[in-house]
Protein backbone atom coordinates (compact mmCIF):
# COMPACT_ATOMS: atom_id res chain seq x y z
CA UNK A 1 0.00 0.00 0.00
CA UNK A 2 1.31 3.45 -0.83
CA UNK A 3 1.42 5.91 1.49
CA UNK A 4 0.51 9.71 0.76
CA UNK A 5 2.34 12.40 2.53
CA UNK A 6 0.45 15.43 4.00
CA UNK A 7 -0.76 18.10 1.55
CA UNK A 8 -0.86 21.77 1.89
CA UNK A 9 -4.19 23.39 1.43
CA UNK A 10 -2.43 25.08 -1.91
CA UNK A 11 -1.28 21.59 -3.25
CA UNK A 12 -5.51 20.52 -2.67
CA UNK A 13 -6.25 23.77 -4.54
CA UNK A 14 -3.94 22.78 -7.98
CA UNK A 15 -5.51 19.18 -7.48
CA UNK A 16 -8.90 20.59 -7.45
CA UNK A 17 -8.49 23.03 -10.39
CA UNK A 18 -6.74 20.56 -12.27
CA UNK A 19 -9.88 17.64 -11.55
CA UNK A 20 -12.37 20.38 -12.93
CA UNK A 21 -10.38 20.73 -16.58
CA UNK A 22 -10.21 16.87 -16.56
CA UNK A 23 -13.69 16.59 -15.52
CA UNK A 24 -14.76 19.19 -17.91
CA UNK A 25 -13.00 17.92 -21.21
CA UNK A 26 -14.05 14.44 -20.57
CA UNK A 27 -17.66 15.87 -20.86
CA UNK A 28 -16.98 17.77 -24.17
CA UNK A 29 -15.12 14.61 -25.46
CA UNK A 30 -18.65 12.63 -24.56
CA UNK A 31 -20.54 15.21 -26.11
CA UNK A 32 -18.64 15.53 -29.43
CA UNK A 33 -19.32 11.92 -29.57
CA UNK A 34 -22.95 11.82 -29.01
CA UNK A 35 -23.87 14.69 -31.45
CA UNK A 36 -22.44 15.37 -34.76
CA UNK A 37 -21.88 19.06 -35.74
CA UNK A 38 -24.83 19.38 -37.36
CA UNK A 39 -26.67 18.13 -34.62
CA UNK A 40 -25.34 20.38 -32.13
CA UNK A 41 -26.08 23.50 -34.10
CA UNK A 42 -29.74 22.14 -34.38
CA UNK A 43 -29.94 21.67 -30.96
CA UNK A 44 -28.22 25.26 -30.25
CA UNK A 45 -30.02 27.41 -32.92
CA UNK A 46 -33.75 25.49 -32.26
CA UNK A 47 -36.38 27.76 -32.03
CA UNK A 48 -39.42 27.78 -29.84
CA UNK A 49 -42.62 29.59 -30.17
CA UNK A 50 -45.00 31.19 -27.40
CA UNK A 51 -46.68 27.32 -27.28
CA UNK A 52 -43.15 26.33 -26.25
CA UNK A 53 -43.44 23.26 -28.79
CA UNK A 54 -40.65 23.50 -31.78
CA UNK A 55 -41.77 23.92 -35.21
CA UNK A 56 -41.81 21.10 -37.32
CA UNK A 57 -40.94 20.42 -40.83
CA UNK A 58 -38.73 21.42 -43.33
CA UNK A 59 -38.19 23.98 -46.25
CA UNK A 60 -40.81 25.25 -48.14
CA UNK A 61 -44.04 24.37 -45.00
CA UNK A 62 -46.80 22.94 -45.23
CA UNK A 63 -49.68 24.91 -47.47
CA UNK A 64 -51.41 25.88 -43.69
CA UNK A 65 -47.94 28.04 -43.33
CA UNK A 66 -48.82 30.66 -45.60
CA UNK A 67 -50.69 33.63 -45.87
CA UNK A 68 -54.29 33.39 -45.09
CA UNK A 69 -56.72 34.87 -47.28
CA UNK A 70 -58.54 37.64 -45.45
CA UNK A 71 -61.72 37.49 -44.77
CA UNK A 72 -62.81 41.31 -44.54
CA UNK A 73 -64.55 42.82 -46.98
CA UNK A 74 -62.58 46.01 -49.41
CA UNK A 75 -65.12 48.24 -47.99
CA UNK A 76 -64.13 47.61 -44.49
CA UNK A 77 -60.47 47.40 -45.10
CA UNK A 78 -61.07 50.68 -46.55
CA UNK A 79 -62.70 52.35 -43.52
CA UNK A 80 -61.29 51.13 -40.61
CA UNK A 81 -57.30 50.60 -39.50
CA UNK A 82 -57.55 46.88 -39.25
CA UNK A 83 -55.84 45.05 -36.12
CA UNK A 84 -55.81 49.24 -34.69
CA UNK A 85 -57.30 47.97 -31.73
CA UNK A 86 -55.26 47.49 -28.53
CA UNK A 87 -58.01 46.50 -25.93
CA UNK A 88 -59.55 43.05 -25.17
CA UNK A 89 -62.57 44.67 -25.59
CA UNK A 90 -63.53 46.90 -28.55
CA UNK A 91 -63.70 47.49 -32.13
CA UNK A 92 -60.81 49.02 -34.53
CA UNK A 93 -60.75 52.79 -35.33
CA UNK A 94 -62.67 54.01 -38.05
CA UNK A 95 -60.35 55.95 -40.91
CA UNK A 96 -61.26 59.55 -40.42
CA UNK A 97 -60.85 62.43 -43.06
CA UNK A 98 -57.47 63.87 -43.53
CA UNK A 99 -58.54 67.28 -42.00
CA UNK A 100 -59.94 65.85 -38.78
CA UNK A 101 -56.09 64.76 -38.45
CA UNK A 102 -53.64 67.47 -36.87
CA UNK A 103 -51.09 69.42 -39.32
CA UNK A 104 -47.89 67.99 -37.72
CA UNK A 105 -48.53 64.49 -38.50
CA UNK A 106 -48.52 65.03 -42.40
CA UNK A 107 -44.95 66.23 -42.20
CA UNK A 108 -43.62 63.15 -39.85
CA UNK A 109 -42.11 61.39 -42.76
CA UNK A 110 -40.50 64.37 -44.10
CA UNK A 111 -36.76 64.28 -45.44
CA UNK A 112 -34.65 66.41 -43.14
CA UNK A 113 -31.33 67.25 -43.78
CA UNK A 114 -27.98 65.63 -43.02
CA UNK A 115 -25.22 66.75 -40.27
CA UNK A 116 -22.77 67.43 -43.88
CA UNK A 117 -25.80 69.49 -45.55
CA UNK A 118 -26.62 71.79 -42.44
CA UNK A 119 -22.41 72.19 -42.02
CA UNK A 120 -22.09 73.77 -45.42
CA UNK A 121 -24.88 76.24 -44.69
CA UNK A 122 -24.60 79.34 -42.72
CA UNK A 123 -25.69 78.52 -38.56
CA UNK A 124 -27.08 82.08 -38.56
CA UNK A 125 -29.76 81.11 -41.28
CA UNK A 126 -30.77 78.50 -40.27
CA UNK A 127 -34.29 77.91 -38.92
CA UNK A 128 -34.28 76.38 -35.37
CA UNK A 129 -35.60 73.35 -35.71
CA UNK A 130 -33.08 72.42 -38.72
CA UNK A 131 -30.41 74.55 -35.72
CA UNK A 132 -31.64 72.39 -33.05
CA UNK A 133 -31.14 69.06 -35.56
CA UNK A 134 -27.16 70.53 -36.10
CA UNK A 135 -26.28 70.85 -32.73
CA UNK A 136 -27.82 67.08 -31.94
CA UNK A 137 -25.78 65.35 -34.98
CA UNK A 138 -23.17 67.22 -34.56
CA UNK A 139 -22.44 66.36 -30.45
CA UNK A 140 -23.04 62.86 -31.61
CA UNK A 141 -20.54 62.82 -34.44
CA UNK A 142 -17.83 64.42 -32.17
CA UNK A 143 -18.77 62.22 -28.97
CA UNK A 144 -18.39 59.27 -32.08
CA UNK A 145 -14.91 60.75 -32.60
CA UNK A 146 -13.79 61.54 -28.64
CA UNK A 147 -14.46 57.35 -28.32
CA UNK A 148 -12.89 56.07 -31.14
CA UNK A 149 -9.80 57.85 -30.31
CA UNK A 150 -9.65 56.69 -26.22
CA UNK A 151 -10.58 53.31 -28.06
CA UNK A 152 -7.10 53.56 -30.37
CA UNK A 153 -5.04 54.93 -27.07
Amino acid sequence: MRRHHNCGLSDLKKLDVTAKKVMALNHVRSVRSILSTKDAVNVACQRTFATGKAKKGGKGGAAADGPKASSLSKEVKASTVVGGNILKEGTDPKILPDSEYPDWLWHLLDKRPALSELRRKDISTLPYEDLKRFVKLDNRARIKENNSLMAKN
